[in-house]
């Protein structure tokens, strides 16, 4: 551990750090429980310059107001230091019913405009967010069509289906219609970022901050089986879900998070983002 890292971290805590013990998860950096000397321990996530861990901090503070996130001590492109948040257990049914609602209350936030005064991060890749009035355009051109291409770039999606996303672009209209109003959501909603505690959810990490529409956020929390049942059946309760999306819009929004994991990865990504085209028949 270099020495101003633990010299920042007694600076912002007022303690000082006699242990690091590594975390897991941290697609921008190498995560770290920080013991200190008389205080609960925080979490120090460590990146190179480019890390873009200052960001997280921001959608942190963006997030915090409305949904339990850990509280940001110090963030800076290359550290970023968090309160801990206890929250190892695994999700049963009366934490996915918390989880609801406290989804359910995020996405109440209202925004002027899809999108974000800032870009953002999600599994460290650039997340461009510039406030769009159309819903429908901006996951067409911020989100579908940037990652394919960017997949594309990276060599790992094929061109043919490049074009097939485009074609599907094309006539989004067809699936989406624009919702009532651009709501906060946390961007990045699966297993690993829910920290749950007994039947109660602990809190939220790694977010991929933006306003849109909610329903991206619910595919998302489907498509590596975060949330089943126990949490839709709360959500519906709090905030009806229309017709349609089980059926059809679910597997149209999750196009994004494969494209992203493509661009990450590639490899079996490529295959379920080539399922998902056939079955909209393009």
């Amino acid at each position: 551990m270099r020495p101003e890292i633990g010299e920042t971290i007694q600076r912002v805590t007022g303690r000082r750090p006699t242990a690091f013990r590594g975390l897991g998860g941290g697609c921008i950096g190498d995560v770290y429980l920080v013991t200190l000397d008389g205080a609960e321990p925080v979490v120090a996530k460590l990146g190179t310059a480019g890390s873009g861990l200052d960001i997280e901090g921001h959608m942190l503070d963006v997030l915090a107001p409305h949904l339990p996130v850990p509280t940001v001590l110090h963030a800076e492109a290359g550290l970023l230091v968090m309160t801990y948040i206890d929250g190892g257990q695994g999700l049963n049914a009366r934490s996915q019913a918390h989880a609801a609602e406290l989804l359910a209350r995020l996405h109440g936030v209202r925004g002027t405009a899809h999108g974000l005064e800032r870009d953002t991060l999600i599994g460290g890749l650039h997340q461009p967010n510039p406030p769009t009035d159309s819903w429908l355009t901006f996951f067409r051109d911020h989100r579908l069509l940037y990652m394919a291409g960017e997949a594309q770039r990276a060599g790992r999606l094929p061109g043919r289906h490049l074009d097939r996303i485009e074609n599907l672009a094309a006539r989004l209209d067809r699936w989406i219609s624009e919702p009532g109003h651009p709501s906060l959501l946390h961007g990045d909603m699966w297993t690993g970022n829910v920290l749950c505690k007994g039947d109660r959810i602990a809190g939220f990490v790694d977010p991929a901050v933006y306003y849109g529409d909610p329903e991206i956020e619910l595919a998302f929390s489907t498509l590596f089986g975060t949330f089943g049942q126990s949490f839709f059946g709360r959500y519906q309760e709090l905030r009806p879900i229309a017709p349609g999306f089980f059926e059809e819009r679910r597997d149209l929004y999750n196009l994004y998070p494969l494209l992203v994991h493509v661009r990450l990865f590639g490899g079996s990504y490529v295959a379920s983002v080539d399922r998902t085209l056939g079955r909209f028949g393009v």
